[in-house]
C-alpha cells in the first residue's frame, strides 16, 4: 500500500465502529466509512465535530451542523487550493488520497520536457487536472455534471490557474471519447476515475462492470505516438487492481511499450500506526 502522509491540511483524527472522525483545514467533520471495521484508534473526542453526517434508512442521508460553517471554505496542498463543501451522499469535493496521484501526475509532466496534453475523464471537482495544469500540461475536463465541472472551474480559479490552457465539457464519457477518436485527437496521458454506476448528461448509464473495458479500449486509441501514462484509479468494491491491471495489459500491450504498476492507496491516522484503506489504482506508464 502507498500511503499519503504529506497533506498537512488533512488529517484522519480517529476511526471508529464504521465512522471517521477528520479534519480538513480546522473544520472537523464525522462521517461514515464501512472500511472502518474496529472500535476506536485514538480515542479522541468526538463531540468536537463540526458537522456529523446520518445516513437515512431510505437512502442518502443528511449533515447535522454542530457548529456554524460557511458554505464552503478551502484547503492546500503544495501550490494547490481547493473548495470545499458539505455534499450529499456524505462527501466533500475532495479525496485527499488522491494526492498521491497528483504527485506522480506532476512528476511525469515536470520529467516529460515537452508540452503534454492531458485527458481527464470522469474528472469531478478537478483535483487532478489542477495538478496537470500546475505541472504545465494543457488539460481537457470531462464529467458528465455541470455542477461538478463549475466546481472544477472554482478550483482552478482559487489555484491561480485560469491563464493556463484547459478545456471544461460536461457530456457522457462514453460519447466524448468516441467523437474525440472520429476528430483524430491525441492526449500524451489519460486518468480516468470511473463511478461503479452513473448516469450521463442525458441519462445514459454507466456500469463499471460492463463499460469499463469497452471504455479503456477506445481510450488506447487516443493515445499519442510517445504516450507518458494511462491511470484508472477506482473506489469501486469487490474490483480488484489485477483487474485494473489485466485491462491495461488487453487494451496496451500490443500498441505501446509500457510498464504497469498496481497498488492500493491508503491514509495514515493521526498519533497512530494505522492507515485507512481508500481504493486501488492501476498505472501504465512508458519505458
Amino acid at each position: 500500500m502507498v500511503v499519503v502522509d504529506d497533506f498537512s491540511e488533512y488529517k484522519i483524527l480517529d476511526l471508529k465502529d464504521g465512522r471517521k472522525l477528520e479534519s480538513w483545514n480546522g473544520i472537523i467533520l464525522d462521517r461514515p466509512d464501512p472500511e472502518v471495521i474496529w472500535p476506536s484508534v485514538t480515542n479522541c473526542d468526538w463531540s468536537k465535530s463540526y458537522a456529523v453526517y446520518n445516513r437515512s434508512n431510505k437512502g442518502g442521508g443528511t449533515w447535522q451542523k454542530n457548529k456554524i460553517i460557511g458554505e464552503s471554505w478551502q484547503i492546500h496542498y503544495r501550490d494547490l487550493t481547493f473548495n470545499l463543501k458539505l455534499m450529499g451522499f456524505k462527501h466533500t469535493g475532495l479525496f485527499p488520497e488522491q494526492a498521491y496521484n497528483w504527485n506522480i501526475l506532476m512528476d511525469k509532466i515536470k520529467r516529460a520536457n515537452r508540452p503534454l496534453k492531458v485527458l481527464n475523464l470522469f474528472a469531478y471537482t478537478g483535483g487532478a487536472s489542477i495538478a496537470a495544469l500546475n505541472a504545465g500540461a494543457s488539460v481537457v475536463h470531462v464529467d458528465s455534471s455541470r455542477g461538478m465541472v463549475d466546481w472544477a472551474k472554482e478550483n482552478v480559479k482559487s489555484s491561480h490557474l485560469e491563464d493556463k490552457e484547459i478545456r471544461f465539457i460536461v457530456d457522457d464519457v462514453k460519447k466524448f471519447v468516441k467523437r474525440e477518436i472520429r476528430r483524430g485527437n491525441k492526449y500524451d496521458i489519460i486518468i480516468m476515475d470511473p463511478p461503479s454506476f452513473g448516469r450521463g448528461a442525458n441519462g445514459e448509464v454507466w456500469d463499471i462492470e460492463k463499460d469499463l473495458y469497452p471504455l479503456v479500449l477506445d481510450c488506447s486509441n487516443l493515445l499519442s505516438d510517445k504516450p507518458v501514462m494511462f491511470l484508472i484509479n477506482s473506489y469501486t468494491t469487490g474490483l480488484s487492481m489485477s483487474s485494473l491491471e489485466n485491462i491495461l495489459h488487453m487494451t496496451l500491450d500490443d500498441k505501446f511499450d509500457g510498464k504497469i504498476e498496481k497498488d492500493e492507496i491508503g491514509l495514515k491516522v493521526e498519533k497512530s500506526n494505522i492507515v485507512l484503506p481508500c481504493g486501488i489504482f492501476a498505472r501504465w506508464e512508458a519505458r
